[in-house]
């Protein structure tokens, strides 16, 4: 970096485009900002909808392109002013095509925003959809347990959507099912022993099963612990 005294301070063209850069660089610019944007979205959505909560992929690519345009040219006596605006213009020009396109093609919609997945279904875990997200086990329950469910078979749908809130649709009071108990008091301590007709719940599925002596693992996931299942109605 120059010195205090040999910078000259308030050069325009130094404040434009910065010192020995042709303007042709601009052309590389825009390439650079479309390529970077797009990997940006590319590697969101493929690290899946954890931690994005309130904000959709596309939209936090914006903001992290955005961030990065802005940030740079504040303090970096290097970085110019010019390209920095060009990135913000082609950013957002990709916003608005990109809007575009995903009001006229579902394919388009799907891949920026991605879609809503069904994790429960009628009181168990579809285990391979949950196996396709970026959630586990404690953060799956955390945010039932914040909607008053106990135990799953209170629950009759329930959807990761976008924006990676939870979804949830209940069973009626006098339709619950036997389902897995997902207080923490009771979720972390699986049964050692079994009584025939009690009815059991895999602690990684939920699939059900009567007591046996050895209950061996599970035929849907291959879990090999189980709780006593609840049948108690949600409390509101």
């Amino acid at each position: 970096m120059e010195s205090g005294e040999s910078l000259d301070l308030f050069d325009v063209r130094r404040l434009l485009i910065g010192e020995d850069i042709p303007y042709a660089f601009l052309a590389e610019v825009i390439l650079r900002t479309a390529v970077m944007f797009f990997i940006v979205l590319i590697v969101l959505r493929l690290s899946g909808k954890r931690g994005i909560k309130q904000l959709s992929v596309f939209e936090l690519a914006i903001i992290i392109s955005l961030g990065s345009a802005a940030g740079d040219p504040m303090f970096y006596e290097d970085v110019a002013l010019l390209p920095a605006i060009l990135v913000f213009i082609v950013v957002i020009s990709l916003y608005k095509l990109i809007t575009y396109l995903t009001g006229h093609f579902e394919k388009v919609e799907e891949f920026v925003e991605g879609k809503p997945v069904k994790l429960i279904e009628n009181g168990k875990i579809i285990y391979k959809n949950f196996l396709n997200e970026s959630l586990a086990y404690d953060e799956l329950f955390s945010q039932l347990r914040q909607q008053s469910v106990s135990h799953l078979g209170q629950v009759k749908f329930a959807y990761l959507e976008t924006s990676g809130d939870l979804s949830v649709f209940y069973f009626p009071d006098d339709k619950v099912i036997p389902g897995l108990p997902i207080l923490p008091s009771i979720y972390n301590f699986p049964c050692k022993e079994f009584v025939m007709k009690k009815t059991y719940s895999c602690t990684h599925c939920g699939a059900l099963r009567p007591g046996i002596q050895e209950m061996g693992s599970c035929k849907t996931c291959e879990g090999n612990e189980w709780l006593l299942a609840s049948d108690e109605p949600r409390l509101r």
